[in-house]
């Protein structure tokens, strides 16, 4: 009897080399049921021809615009239900998966029908024994946060246990989830958008799990990583849509308000040496009008 079908969704912009090392860690994985579903993303690379060539059995789909890591996600989600998917895995282009990952992931999870979302381990694919997500929290004031994140993995997060959300670079997510709740909320575009998921989910009575015998190797976030101002921009409006949209108390409010935007806001305008952080600032305050303005998806080119 086979196991559940898990149908892996890799959207690729251009990044062919990074998602053929991603499809060979798919193709290696010894779970028993998996098939993939790569989004094309207006691929220019040359990444469907060498997916075809070294991957014949992975179904590309075109995508018809840009809807962002949401919308287009969303399109894949779609045709994994559409094929059977029980579980749909989301991820980056950019991981590579150890051999076990996938089935150590549905074995900790689909025997109990309450678990809607599991995560991985996540190490920094450029120090592969440093954590770069154990699963994600949310504390009392409303701010997300990695567990473990840059800490050397000594052991201190070796059983499976609950957690508030996972990293979007990395989620499985029952069919049953999906069909309750929805995909994932095409207005925040990128950015918060799994934080959400999982809000939305758990609030649904669904638990989320972190299970950290399957292991991931994460590209895109380094130790050192320094965010861009587009991060900025959708972190801000995004973090203020996630709150309005699961009714966050005025305590929570008001600490966003001043640690998230007032505090940098008047840091990066009046003092010299946060000169540097001006298209940061510029982001920031852009990401607060637009969340008043209701204005979702891409962000508009900033004057």
């Amino acid at each position: 009897m086979l196991p559940p079908l898990v149908v892996a969704i890799v959207l690729n912009t251009n990044r062919r080399a990074d998602t053929l090392a991603c499809l060979e860690s798919l193709h290696k994985q010894s779970y028993g049921n998996l098939r993939v579903i790569v989004l094309d993303n207006a691929c220019t690379d040359g990444s469907n021809e060498a997916i075809r060539a070294a991957f014949p059995q992975v179904e590309i789909l075109s995508l018809t615009q840009n809807l962002g890591y949401a919308g287009n996600n969303n399109v894949g989600i779609r045709a994994a239900l559409e094929c059977g998917a029980e579980w749909c895995f989301v991820v980056n282009e950019d991981i590579l998966l150890d051999s076990d990952a996938v089935r150590c992931l549905v074995e900790a999870a689909h025997p109990d029908p309450t678990v809607g979302i599991v995560g991985p381990m996540v190490y920094h694919a450029d120090a592969p024994q440093v954590i770069q997500s154990a699963g994600g929290m949310l504390d009392a004031r409303w701010q997300a946060y990695h567990r473990g994140e840059n800490q050397l993995d000594q052991g201190q997060f070796s059983r499976v246990e609950p957690v508030d959300w996972i990293s979007g670079c990395a989620i499985l997510v029952r069919r049953g989830v999906i069909e309750q709740v929805g995909a994932l909320d095409e207005r925040f575009f990128y950015y918060f958008e799994e934080t959400e998921w999982c809000t939305r989910a758990r609030r649904a009575g669904w638990k989320i799990w972190f299970v950290p015998q399957a292991k991931i190797w994460h590209k895109g976030v380094q130790i050192n990583y320094r965010p861009s101002p587009n991060v900025t921009y959708y972190a801000t409006r995004n973090r203020f849509l996630m709150m309005a949209k699961h009714g966050a108390p005025l305590t929570a409010w008001g600490y966003a308000l001043v640690a998230n935007f007032l505090r940098p806001l008047l840091s990066w305008t009046l003092k010299p040496r946060w000169r540097a952080m001006r298209p940061h600032r510029d982001a920031l305050w852009q990401g607060a009008l637009d969340f008043f303005r209701r204005r979702w998806g891409m962000r508009p080119t900033p004057r």
